[in-house]
């Protein structure tokens, strides 16, 4: 299994957002992830289209981008065109899952679908075939420098069944207070992409960091 990590910027220091983002793009990640909280479905504001524009030039890793926005198809084409490789975003946002899917694909963009930790798995019932990433979240979204909860591992290995049973490329992103100290057990359940915030933008040395979250992944 190839295993991807994908700091998120809502943990780096915004004074410094580029400086931040090629820091981590030497140090060693395999995404940049953007938060994108709009004080609505979420009681936080973060970043927009034009922070994802900005950011874009300053690195060549691909832009994950998790809109916790609702409405959510109104931002979509935006942040397409913004530079955006993969745009997530959570079912109960959207008044049409399927048609919001098919809306990020037609900007040109990668497609996931985002699972609270209370969200049913019913939800990728009818759309699994249609995506490219699964994100479950592993606190509930909002803020960042939340615990991991752990009763969310069972829905890991739950979905990595179904993409196996599948048998399509789809990536198993895992999303809320991963660190070195339990990396290993969440790509054990079944995860292949890992955001990490505060464990990584946190630390003095994010190349130190992100090597210790690979040690833990390579002896799987």
């Amino acid at each position: 299994m190839t295993f991807r990590i994908a700091p998120s910027i809502l943990s780096a220091d915004f004074a410094r957002l580029g400086e931040e983002v090629r820091a981590v793009a030497s140090a060693g990640a395999d995404l940049i992830h953007f938060d994108v909280m709009d004080n609505h479905y979420v009681p936080n504001l973060s970043v927009g289209p034009l922070v994802c524009a900005a950011l874009k030039p300053h690195v060549k890793l691909p832009l994950d981008v998790h809109l916790m926005v609702r409405p959510v198809d109104r931002l979509i084409p935006d942040f397409a065109k913004a530079g955006a490789s993969i745009i997530s975003f959570h079912p109960e946002a959207s008044e049409h899952v399927d048609r919001t899917i098919a809306l990020i694909k037609e900007n040109g963009c990668k497609a996931g679908l985002v699972l609270n930790p209370a969200s049913p798995l019913s939800f990728l019932d009818h759309t699994l075939d249609k995506l490219d990433l699964v994100l479950l979240m592993s606190v509930n979204p909002g803020f960042g420098g939340q615990q991991f909860i752990r009763s969310v591992l069972p829905k890991v290995s739950e979905v990595r069944k179904r993409i196996d049973k599948l048998g399509r490329d789809i990536w198993l992103e895992v999303d809320g207070g991963i660190k070195a100290d339990n990396i290993a057990e969440v790509a054990k359940a079944g995860a292949d992409t890992f955001v990490a915030g505060s464990a990584i933008f946190g630390s003095k040395d994010y190349a130190a960091t992100i090597k210790q979250m690979r040690d833990k992944l390579s002896v799987l």
